[in-house]
């Protein structure tokens, strides 16, 4: 009886910080994609991102990539990853399978994370309507508006919310950690390949980044009331 008790209230206090975390990334999310929407729109961010793309590109060829040649093909591989195609299959299989494993609850709130950011973006782009880059040559397919990056947002929220459910399937700190840190690489990589192709602005990957993070934090938040209120099933 002890030892549930002490491990009920570990699980307790960390919920608690999990919380206290989730707030912290919340606002800091919107507080830089707020900061980095004004300075692009003033054009305070143009010298960094034009020299970002510059940079990754050879000297005097802006259609030729720095690196060895595999490179542009694994980054290619990458940044599908980040595609609404994969990220479609990806959040369907994860969400059948949390149904036939009872936790419908947490099922339709992946979902409800991941749809509501792709809509989000959608909405944000035909807002500020930014062109993409024409500095140097796209070495990807690009068709919508370039701020914020859809592949940067969307691939944030669904891996760090895949991130974090499994994490939570874990007691084991090691696993959590590692789960999550492997998330955010997978994120990171698939933001970076957007601009190492050429077909969005650093800052249209930050920006995503800042807006991705802070939108699973919510639903995170969102998740944890829900499971104070005895509304949605505990991991």
């Amino acid at each position: 009886m002890p030892n549930k008790l002490l491990h009920d209230l570990r699980r307790l206090a960390v919920s608690e910080i999990g919380a206290v975390i989730a707030m912290g990334v919340i606002a800091l999310g919107a507080f830089s994609f707020i900061e980095l929407t004004d300075e692009i729109f003033e054009g305070d961010t143009h010298t960094f991102d034009q020299s970002l793309l510059l940079a990754l590109r050879e000297p005097g060829d802006t259609a030729n990539p720095i690196g060895p040649y595999w490179l542009e093909y694994a980054m290619a591989d990458i940044t599908a990853l980040g595609g609404y195609a994969v990220l479609t299959l990806l959040v369907a299989g994860v969400f059948f399978y949390l149904l036939s494993a009872g936790k419908r609850g947490t099922a339709l709130l992946l979902v409800g994370a991941v749809i509501s950011g792709a809509v989000m973006v959608s909405l944000l782009k035909l807002g500020f309507d930014r062109p993409r880059p024409d500095l140097v040559s796209h070495l990807s397919h690009a068709q919508s508006s370039s701020f914020p990056s859809g592949h940067a947002t969307v691939s944030a929220i669904a891996y760090l919310t895949l991130g974090v459910i499994l994490a939570r399937a874990h007691e084991r700190r090691r696993v959590k950690i590692l789960v999550m840190t492997y998330a955010v690489i997978l994120t990171v990589l698939i933001g970076a390949s957007r601009v190492y192709l050429g077909v969005h602005w650093p800052t249209d990957v930050l920006a995503g980044w800042a807006l991705g993070a802070g939108w699973a934090a919510l639903w995170w938040l969102i998740a944890w009331w829900l499971q104070r209120r005895g509304q949605i099933e505990q991991p």
